[in-house]
């Protein structure tokens, strides 16, 4: 099972581009996999061909009008089954001890 977070914009289109960051929200709720969406990312939980397919169809949409696209990926790949997108975060409050903001 692999964790993905990856953040897509492109840099030609000037300051603002939400309405492009939008379309891949699209394509990642249509997915149906289990993802969060951060202020500087998306992460993304499934197996490594799932959520890489999800990152080429936003990608591939991206190209469609966009000369220049920035992407950054990191990847935490782990044996085993899923929940982990919720499992990390509820571990560190434990270790913690306190509620932290998500």
């Amino acid at each position: 099972m692999v964790l993905l977070e990856f953040s897509m914009y492109p840099t030609d289109k000037g300051a603002s581009v939400s309405r492009y960051v939008a379309r891949s929200l699209d394509i990642i709720d249509g997915s149906g996999l289990p993802y969060r969406l951060g202020p500087m990312g998306t992460t993304l939980e499934g197996e490594f061909d799932e959520v890489m397919g999800v990152v080429k169809q936003c990608f591939e949409r991206m190209a469609v009008d966009c000369e220049r696209i920035a992407c950054q990926i990191k990847i935490d790949a782990r044996r085993g089954g899923g929940g982990r997108l919720e499992a990390k975060v509820a571990k560190l409050k434990q270790v913690t001890g306190r509620d932290l903001k998500t």
